[in-house]
């Protein structure tokens, strides 16, 4: 026996998984099974019952009709494996089989069926007794019914609109309101308390699942030394079982055949999931009921989010619709297209070579765009939406404390547990501080200290990475606009449909961006792994932490991957260019890149356009397809059984897993989306709209997968959506900062409002009322081609050395009375012998900056027009801000986090369940007084009867 059990051992210390260790079986009191011998020599096993399929497809009980399944575990028959060892086999089934036995000895009840399809599987059903739900429910503090409540008489928000919005509801016909009661923390020497009208009905089924969870993720099955194993999760991940899980009540198309069953996932699916209730509300107290406070709470703030989002988006389309109707009216985009101004302004190539020379002109159509996004409109929607943002937070925080006294979690007294990662890495005993006994933690202060050293390494060089992708993509645009230059603009006449629509910034920009966009996702898919396993080295201790500590770093890298690239265009490219006489150069080789004559902007527009448009796509692609081809691929292996009936248990089986994180994916893509529609959404109204259109589908979407693609997942208690609150918090604070910062230095309408104020007027203009006219001349600044031959790197008729948009102006206001120069034939071969009043060396060439002209005191210096917009730029960057931050703070204060009215029937419902207790418990008192009394009155007078007799 001793040297079987050495081969054994021997064995087990080649896998990856588990080292060899003790068998726990749990028996009353802890047996432990020192020796991994032979499975027949162990008879303190206890085993579930086999039992044969009863032929009933919609059942969710037990073979005997009467005991509810309520959770399903599923493993492979070792005995009838055939790829791997016999030792694992053997080592598999006995920790399983200790498993199981220590379950049964927890007070759970175990059934085992054969899989219909594949005698291969089992299925052990649980179910936990009424002794068993009595016990745990007072360990988790869950809160059950002490009496029904008459106080919570819902009110819409639009009660005067009813007739509205009863279509928009839920038809109470086919969802029945749920009963409404008094709660409190179940204990058991008060059960009399409780409102227990039928013991089958008093505890749901989403409240029997995760209290089996409870049990399940915190049975031990074996210890390593002196550290307990123990849990469902390690036991699925090691491949001992294939899959937990709660069931489904129901077929999603179809309702039960069992009378008793309340067919909650066909009314989700008919009422939610349906696209036919696209329009219609949410069912939140069903959705809670069945999943759950935690996905409740998801769809109900996602819910809000959109309903939020429907304000925004037509104020959006309105400043949208204000800026498309007015762009006829924008004056400077009419010079920029006017024949006689922006036809005469030759542009200097912009980059150091192969880049033709171009006519202002050709960017008439991006101007003529550039005047629906960069418009007063704009300013006012930019104000909107930092009110709207801090509106839809508080607004949020009061309906959230709402569902808080309505699904009672106001005081959520779960204590939360350490995960069973943590527990099983504890190995260093200290002395707790406060309680001075002895605990185990999974490692010292020191390598506590070197674990986050090297987790934030990690996670800083990640950053680092996305960093250089975007330096690629600036490359990218270095490089590539120098091909576009050279083979979009071929002629110069304006007349080439091609040269209209896609200018070299056009091309450079959409190509730029989808690359971008690509590089975005790759990066994405592959650290949500490296995250993933970050976090798992870090371990926290509670599943709170761990979720907090990935959403953190998560985001974090979401954060730069998906805004760098725009806050790149935003507020860095074309602002250190210099001018054509000393550009800029970036990393000492290429010229930093420029802007459209225009600004930013639009660049800006197309960026968020391609990035927020293809991920919403993407993501609603990939999160309908990829379950249901995964669930037609099994049902495709499946197909030859497919005329057998299967039970409810099998067919929930073959739908997908959610994992733990799959709530958590869901929160992130919804926030990266909030950031979209607030940090950047000065260039871009319509993101409102795009995020409202994409959420209205992905709420259905999201409730389509849960309900016919994926198993049921376990049910469980949540407050409020977490870590995702402050995070909202601190985007909705940055982007006032970002959308004042896009308006004053990324659009053009502070220079153009300090032009109409200041410099189209006396004494710095020539014209005698307030106009836009001459505003594009008037951004050009003079330069003199004999100075850039002098100061710039190359010569410009050779090497074409000029990336800075600059300009020569066609100043030969009478041709015959000069002699034609001819330039020379470099020059001509970019610019087909452009005839000059005077010889190119003294002709005078505009760029876009404010500079002083040739011959000033302090030529090519900034002149005062830089410095009027400047100080405009920052003065309207601090009062904005400064308005935008008093309102959000007034709001703030105005509007309390909790509602007068909620906060009074959280107080009167408390109030009135501690009275209720009370009498309750002064009754109990009275009650057994007066049999004390009784008892004591009856003893006397047996005492004294003798003696009296």
């Amino acid at each position: 026996m001793k040297k079987m059990s050495r081969n054994v051992l021997l064995q087990m210390e080649e896998e990856e998984d588990d080292d060899d260790g003790d068998i726990v079986l749990e028996n009353l009191g802890q047996t432990i099974v020192p020796d991994l011998g032979s499975l027949e020599s162990q008879h303190d096993f206890r085993t579930p019952e086999f039992e044969e399929f009863n032929g009933k497809p919609d059942s969710l009980f037990f073979n005997d009709g009467q005991r509810r399944i309520d959770f399903v575990l599923v493993y492979e028959d070792e005995s009838r494996k055939e790829t791997n060892k016999k030792g694992t086999n053997e080592k598999q089934r006995r920790k399983r089989q200790a498993y199981e036995s220590n379950l049964i000895c927890h007070g759970l009840q175990l059934e085992a069926t054969r899989s219909v399809l594949d005698d291969k599987l089992v299925f052990v059903k649980v179910h936990a007794p009424w002794e068993v739900l009595c016990t745990y429910a007072e360990i988790m503090h869950i809160k059950l019914p002490l009496k029904p409540n008459d106080l919570k008489n819902r009110s819409s928000a639009f009660g005067t609109l009813n007739w509205f919005t009863k279509v928009l509801s839920v038809d109470e016909s086919i969802i029945k309101p749920e009963q409404e009661f008094f709660t409190a923390p179940f204990e058991k020497n008060r059960m009399n308390d409780f409102y227990i009208v039928d013991r089958d009905a008093f505890f749901n089924p989403a409240t029997r699942s995760r209290i089996v969870y409870f049990i399940l993720s915190r049975v031990k099955y074996q210890v390593i030394n002196n550290v307990s194993k123990f849990g469902i999760n390690r036991l699925v991940n090691s491949g001992i079982y294939k899959a937990a899980f709660p069931l489904h009540d129901c077929k999603f198309r179809r309702q039960s055949e069992d009378p008793s069953c309340p067919n909650e996932r066909y009314l989700l699916y008919r009422e939610w999931a349906h696209p036919r209730s696209i329009y219609k509300k949410q069912p939140l107290d069903l959705i809670r009921k069945y999943y759950g406070e935690k996905i409740g709470i998801y769809f109900a703030w996602l819910g809000y989010y959109t309903q939020m989002l429907l304000l925004a988006a037509v104020v959006g389309v309105a400043c949208f619709l204000y800026g498309y109707l007015n762009q006829d009216n924008c004056t400077w985009s009419k010079e920029v297209c006017h024949p006689d101004i922006g036809g005469k302004i030759i542009m200097c190539p912009q980059c150091d070579r192969l880049c033709p020379f171009w006519k202002l002109n050709i960017t008439c159509e991006s101007s003529k765009k550039l005047c629906i996004f960069d418009s007063f409109g704009t300013l006012v929607f930019a104000v909107f939406m930092g009110v709207w943002v801090t509106l839809f937070l508080e607004f949020w925080k009061r309906r959230q404390a709402e569902l808080e006294y309505e699904w009672d979690t106001v005081e959520l007294q779960q204590e939360e547990q350490a995960r069973p990662e943590y527990e099983a890495r504890c190995t260093h005993v200290v002395i707790n501080e406060i309680t001075q006994e002895e605990e185990r933690i999974p490692f010292t202060a020191w390598g506590k200290c070197i674990r986050i050293t090297l987790c934030a390494s990690a996670v800083f060089f990640w950053i680092l990475l996305i960093i250089a992708s975007v330096i690629g993509i600036i490359v990218y645009r270095l490089s590539v606009f120098i091909v576009f230059s050279a083979k979009l603009p071929k002629n110069i006449n304006g007349t080439d449909p091609i040269q209209k629509y896609l200018t070299p910034q056009t091309a450079t920009s959409i190509t730029a961006s989808i690359i971008s966009f690509i590089i975005i996702m790759i990066l994405n898919t592959i650290y949500e792994k490296v995250a993933i396993m970050i976090t798992n080295f870090e371990l926290p201790r509670t599943q709170t932490d761990y979720e907090n500590s990935l959403t953190m770093k998560m985001f974090l890298f979401q954060f730069v991957n998906y805004y760098s690239s725009c806050f790149y265009i935003a507020f860095f490219k074309g602002k250190f260019v210099g001018y054509p006489g000393d550009p800029v150069y970036w990393l000492g080789k290429y010229r930093n890149e420029e802007c459209d004559p225009g600004g930013c902007l639009l660049e800006l527009t197309t960026q968020l356009t391609i990035i927020m448009g293809g991920k919403a796509i993407w993501n609603n692609i990939q999160e309908v397809l990829l379950p249901w081809i995964m669930n037609l691929i099994g049902r495709f292996h499946r197909v030859s059984g497919s005329e057998k009936i299967t039970p409810r248990w099998e067919q929930d089986y073959h739908l997908q897993p959610m994992g733990k994180l799959g709530l958590f994916y869901e929160y992130l893509e919804m926030i990266i989306q909030f950031g979209f529609v607030t940090l950047f959404v000065a260039s871009f109204p319509l993101a409102p709209l795009l995020a409202l259109v994409n959420n209205i589908l992905e709420i259905r979407v999201d409730a389509w997968k849960l309900t016919t693609q994926f198993r049921r997942l376990v049910p469980e208690k949540a407050q409020d959506i977490g870590a995702w609150q402050p995070i909202m918090q601190g985007i909705a604070i940055l982007a006032v900062v970002t959308n004042a910062m896009i308006i004053a230095f990324t659009s053009d309408m502070i220079p153009r409002l300090v032009y109409y104020w200041s410099f189209s007027v006396p004494p710095y203009g020539d014209h005698t009322s307030y106009t836009m006219e001459g505003y594009i001349n008037n951004t050009l600044s003079i330069f003199k081609v004999a100075d850039f031959k002098n100061k710039s790197k190359g010569n410009p008729y050779s090497d074409l050395g000029n990336h800075t948009t600059c300009s020569v102006l066609l100043c030969c206001p009478d041709r015959s009375a000069v002699t034609p120069y001819q330039l020379p034939a470099t020059f001509t071969s970019r610019v087909q012998a452009i005839l000059m009043p005077q010889p190119p060396n003294s002709c005078d060439y505009k760029y876009r900056d404010f500079r002083y002209p040739p011959g000033h005191p302090q030529e090519y210096k900034h002149n005062i027009y830089y410095w009027h917009v400047i100080a405009a730029k920052l003065a309207f960057i601090i009062v904005m801000e400064h308005v935008i931050y008093s309102v959000k703070f007034f709001i703030s204060y105005a509007i309390p986090d909790v509602s007068k009215r909620t906060k009074s029937k959280i107080q009167r419902e408390k109030y009135l369940t501690q009275k209720l207790l009370h009498e309750n418990h002064l009754k109990d008192m009275t009650k057994n007084m007066g049999v004390i009394a009784e008892r004591m009155i009856e003893a006397v007078d047996n005492n004294l009867r003798p003696k009296s007799e």
